[in-house]
């Protein structure tokens, strides 16, 4: 995953108060909840020291979320006196966190948004009874459509998994169903235009297990290469046009793309994988993590999701002066070096030095400490 999100973070330097909060709203009383939780993260920005006017900016915007449903959060970041990015999380965090230091905490946001995954999902139905549907999807195969019938096709296309908070364009088409063979052609030719535009890696169809004919239809008018990348989900519950809505869609796509990587993450785990073979040393750990980050030859950064980090690394005044020891930089000529968190000092070097972000599930990356780094030339001897 490419780390271009996060170039607002590193446009100026800090201190950087950093905000993670949990602003579901699928409790009794959100809003208490989440001015309860507004205030104790303000406490504790004061605490450590941030100046008012940043935290009274970071304050302002917890909870603007309001018309998200269900459960999610919030990333914020403010650096002197200004609001800089407020990010909506897809789950929300392990716990709330207030963190006031030379970096953004930028890791917990990263994480969130991997494997980032283009989709395009459908949801397919009609209206009227379906006499059939207790027959099965075999049974359905042969059935008349009923006269005044109409079949719906809604569709959205979307980022996996921050698509559960990020609007949607939603595309709907609803023709008679006695039309719908006719029909169906350019309905298929609409959403596959709509997959290429977004570069979907996968068309996730939801259809009642009743309408199996009419998924058929669509399906088969779609090109080859697009056919390919098609997951086709039974739910007993849509049975009327109402039951399709943005909620539906995502819990389906999630459970689809649950564990998968994107195309160019899947790429390069297995560059990765195949590098680590011939040069563990240089491919697994933080130490050769920092080293590649260090001299520019980060690809990307592979950290699994519960990476063990030590607490701080040192820098330097650029993104590729990192390094585990203050004495590791003084060697590299490297004046007044300081320490900051390990994690976003990563991101901040991955980012500045053009390295890529991967988050390999844990059991395809079994290093001692869930990092790794994939070269940008390959195999390169060290210097």
């Amino acid at each position: 995953m490419k780390l271009s999100f996060l170039d607002p973070l590193f446009l100026e330097p800090g201190p950087w108060a950093s905000v993670y909060v949990d602003t579901s709203r699928d409790t009794d009383d959100p809003d208490a909840a989440i001015d309860r939780r507004r205030r104790h993260q303000t406490d504790a920005l004061l605490h450590q020291g941030a100046d008012p006017a940043t935290v009274t900016a970071l304050a302002g915007a917890v909870g603007t979320d309001r018309a998200l449903p269900g459960r999610h959060g919030q990333a914020l970041f403010a650096a002197h006196g200004h609001l800089v990015l407020v990010a909506e999380l897809p789950e929300p965090p392990t716990r709330d966190t207030a963190r006031l230091d030379g970096l953004p905490d930028v890791e917990p946001l990263a994480v969130q948004r991997t494997p980032d995954i283009p989709y395009l999902a459908v949801a397919l139905t009609r209206s009227g009874e379906r006499p059939w549907a207790a027959a099965g999807a075999e049974g359905a195969a042969d059935q008349n459509d009923v006269p005044g019938d109409h079949v719906l096709a809604v569709s959205v296309a979307g980022r996996w998994p921050t698509g559960r908070v990020t609007p949607h364009e939603r595309l709907s088409h609803q023709v008679p169903a006695e039309a719908w063979q006719r029909t169906a052609p350019r309905i298929a030719r609409e959403l596959g235009d709509l997959a290429e535009q977004h570069r979907a890696e996968s068309i996730v169809l939801c259809r009642h297990p009743g309408d199996v004919r009419m998924s058929g239809v669509l399906v088969n008018r779609f090109p080859a290469h697009l056919r390919s990348r098609v997951t086709v989900v039974d739910d007993d519950s849509l049975t009327t046009p109402e039951a399709v809505g943005a909620a539906f869609l995502e819990e389906h796509v999630g459970r689809v793309l649950e564990g998968c990587l994107s195309a160019a993450d899947e790429r390069q785990l297995e560059d990765f994988l195949a590098q680590r073979a011939r040069h563990p040393h240089r491919s697994e750990g933080l130490a050769a993590a920092v080293s590649a980050l260090r001299r520019g030859r980060a690809g990307a950064l592979l950290l699994t999701r519960r990476a063990r980090l030590p607490a701080r690394v040192w820098l330097g005044s650029e993104p590729s002066q990192i390094a585990l020891s203050a004495s590791d930089l003084e060697a590299f000529g490297v004046t007044s070096p300081r320490e900051e968190p390990a994690d976003a000092a990563l991101l901040y070097a991955a980012h500045g030095t053009g390295a890529e972000l991967v988050v390999p599930p844990p059991d395809r990356v079994p290093s001692a400490d869930g990092v790794g780094v994939l070269l940008r030339y390959r195999y390169a001897p060290d210097r």
